[in-house]
């Protein structure tokens, strides 16, 4: 399949509702083609700055609309976030990334800290990334010169169902971020989450925006909804494991040559259902005991996971 940019939901819709073992073999073909199927990427992500964010995220712990049990922390320091990219290379992380819970960046210390921050993790010779919020071009062109590998900023989900997540921030300032950092020559990490009550339309619409952005996303993030106690998707229900496998082979369709990642919400899945999003094409993953705030399964218990599918990390 040819790199594409005039996905529609329906044609992503076409795709997704094919019969499993169809999917899976277009999507293995496809990987196949852009990618080395049996190596995965490890990745770290960081909380900088924990807690107190503005926005009403119906799926956020981190918002202080929300009683969550999640403590308001300020910005860590450069040396401490130096330490934590080590440790992550040194567990065999490739990429480093780093969060900050902020609606948008301000100019001043704190950025100015930011900046120093990826330098320091860009000369380690890891690829760095960082989730902040909204940018300016400007701020965006300041992490280009820093070092910054790619800038991640993610849409959630479609368009229609997205009011129903967010009403803080639209999805056009989402959109309209992401152009800011691909102005800057900054590779745009970007996806969504999945279980959050929405339908298997509006993921297929989400793949479409992504598959709509030119260039397509460096890297496509698919977070499993982790229910927390306190916001108000807590109750969500349970989704289908194999929903989760369609999105992800979706994607890979949709964004052939990007790095599809597990992301949030692997605790909750068995090994099998890992096993079906690696068939399906996704290659990336973070690795370590805590996403921000959201627990994840140890290094070591990706490692055994990974020696039991007969694949290996890239080094």
């Amino acid at each position: 399949m040819d790199i594409r940019h005039d996905w529609t939901t329906g044609r992503v819709e076409n795709l997704y509702h094919l019969p499993l073992t169809e999917l899976l073999f277009r999507a293995q073909t496809v990987h196949r083609r852009h990618h080395d199927p049996e190596t995965v990427q490890r990745c770290t992500l960081l909380s900088i700055k924990t807690g107190g964010c503005p926005e009403d995220c119906a799926y956020c712990p981190q918002s202080a609309r929300y009683h969550t049990g999640v403590e308001r922390d300020d910005l860590l320091t450069p040396e401490a976030v130096l330490a934590a990219a080590r440790a992550a290379r040194a567990n065999g992380s490739t990429r480093f990334c780093m969060g900050a819970a902020w609606r948008e960046v301000h100019d001043g210390p704190a950025f100015d800290a930011v900046l120093a921050m990826v330098a320091d993790v860009a000369g380690l010779g890891m690829e760095v990334c960082t989730t902040l919020g909204m940018l300016t071009a400007e701020q965006a062109r300041r992490l280009k010169s820093a070092g910054l590998t790619a800038y991640n900023h993610n849409l959630d989900t479609s368009p229609e169902f997205y009011p129903k997540i967010i009403t803080t921030r639209t999805y056009q300032e989402r959109l309209d971020t992401l152009q800011r950092v691909q102005d800057a020559g900054i590779s745009v990490c970007c996806g969504g989450i999945v279980g959050m009550g929405e339908s298997a339309r509006d993921r297929c619409a989400m793949l479409a925006q992504l598959g709509q952005l030119t260039p397509h996303p460096e890297s496509l993030p698919v977070n499993v909804l982790v229910r927390t106690p306190g916001t108000p998707l807590a109750g969500a229900a349970d989704l289908d494991p194999i929903e989760l496998v369609r999105t992800v082979a979706s994607a890979r369709l949709v964004v052939p040559e990007a790095r599809v990642r597990l992301s949030a919400g692997r605790l909750a899945l068995t090994a099998e259902a890992q096993a079906l999003c690696f068939m399906a094409g996704a290659n990336s993953i973070f690795s370590g005991e805590k996403l921000l705030t959201s627990p994840n399964p140890t290094v070591d218990d990706d490692q055994q996971l990974m020696e039991r599918l007969g694949l290996r990390f890239q080094a």
